[in-house]
């Protein structure tokens, strides 16, 4: 495949043009696998020095002495707690802090990721700094891979391999060579979107269990698979076509079944919270720890979290980012409805539409957002589908400046640190 590029006749002579132009001939030749990986790990050199550049100017703090190298500054923030989980694993008892309340603890992150860590870090001898990281950018790079092959499904190959290098680029793109579960998380949700798109539920089924115990995406996922499925259903009461075929008892079973096991899942981290610790809501109280410093303690209640939290940034006199969260809700609809959206297929659309529905009920918008929208990529095979060369620029380089502030504001740690990523 030639990503939409004519590469016939395309080989370049000695001397027949500027050696760059001779460079960007050849890499059209390149499978395009080759391609993509090439791509990501020249972003990811590019990450790793803006990172680099802050940690030579990092101050002593919490996490990390002044100057770090790069492995200790990838590992700080949430790695810490992935350090912990990897090491000792979850305490029995929940920490209360001085005001009565639970404290933050290692119950608000889930396992796949710290225990897999474990395991190689066992198998290896190899410390923590180096497999967490080591195995964020493998699974960096499978996902970006199995992203171009989703996307370049339903897109020409050059629009599917910009989407792809819009990820690579994007502001908390950081999170593909740091001690986090999003490389981990995105890596499995691609794989289960594929295998869903293929129609195999057996083998997609305990991807989505993985990656339920991964990321908090099993409620997301069940209802993904629930809104394809009503779509599919009305498409058979109203007498229309469906391009997945007539569905019967025996084809909604296999979704079905997964979507089941997704949302078992979805409820199964909470429950074994509650099990090992004896108290029954250990879970969202160790979650609700972490917006107690924005908007104090306050009950978990569908869909008040955006609420609460455009409210509260608007109240604290940052009425533009309250603004902004506006802003992406609006964004997000339109993409989601916009006629162009059929262009990624119903999976992919019914995914994103599910997952914000979810953060939407659930998450308190804060300097974490950019990052938790990272499982929404397949919608940057929409705004990749403009052709403009100069459009396309602007969005890389818009995106490689918005990394630097996404660092500076979230990764950076200046004093007493209230933005994590």
């Amino acid at each position: 495949m030639a990503d939409g590029l004519s590469a016939a006749g395309a080989r370049p002579r000695r001397g027949s043009g500027p050696i760059a132009r001779q460079l960007l001939v050849r890499y059209r030749l390149m499978p395009w696998w080759v391609r993509v990986t090439v791509m990501y790990a020249l972003t990811r050199v590019l990450t790793g020095v803006l990172m680099l550049r802050f940690a030579a100017i990092q101050l002593p703090n919490s996490f990390t002495l002044a100057h770090p190298s790069y492995l200790q500054y990838a590992t700080i923030w949430d790695g810490i707690w992935y350090r912990t989980i990897a090491t000792v694993g979850y305490p029995t008892t929940l920490p209360i802090g001085a005001d009565g309340h639970v404290a933050e603890n290692a119950w608000a992150f889930m396992p796949a990721y710290p225990f897999l860590v474990r395991a190689v870090m066992v198998v290896t001898g190899a410390s923590f700094d180096v497999v967490s990281v080591g195995l964020s950018l493998l699974f960096g790079l499978g996902t970006v891979l199995l992203m171009r092959r989703l996307l370049a499904r339903y897109l020409p190959g050059g629009t599917a391999t910009f989407a792809t290098l819009l990820l690579c680029v994007a502001p908390p793109a950081l999170m593909f060579q740091t001690a986090y579960a999003e490389s981990m998380g995105l890596f499995l949700l691609a794989l289960a979107l594929m295998l869903w798109i293929d129609g195999r539920y057996w083998t997609m089924l305990p991807v989505v269990v993985l990656l339920g115990f991964t990321r908090p995406a099993g409620l997301a996922f069940a209802l993904a698979i629930g809104i394809v499925l009503a779509v599919r259903l009305i498409c058979r009461l109203r007498g229309r076509l469906d391009p997945s075929g007539p569905l019967t008892v025996r084809s909604a079973f296999p979704p079905l079944v997964v979507a089941v096991a997704s949302a078992i899942v979805g409820v199964a981290w909470p429950a074994i919270a509650w099990a090992v610790t004896g108290v029954p809501n250990a879970y969202t109280a160790t979650e609700l720890t972490w917006r107690a410093a924005f908007i104090g303690y306050q009950p978990l209640v569908a869909f008040l979290p955006w609420v609460r939290g455009i409210w509260w940034w608007w109240a604290f006199g940052l009425g533009d980012v309250a603004v902004l969260l506006v802003a992406l809700i609006v964004g997000v609809a339109v993409l989601l409805l916009m006629p162009a959206a059929r262009r990624i297929g119903v999976e992919m659309r019914a995914w994103s539409a599910a997952y914000f529905i979810y953060l939407l009920a659930i998450f308190f918008p804060q300097t974490s957002t950019a990052r938790i929208l990272l499982p929404m990529f397949p919608l940057l095979g929409l705004i990749a589908i403009p052709r403009s060369l100069g459009y396309r620029v602007a969005l890389v380089a818009g995106s490689v400046v918005l990394q630097w502030v996404f660092m500076y504001y979230c990764w950076w740690v200046n004093g007493a640190d209230w933005s994590p990523p």
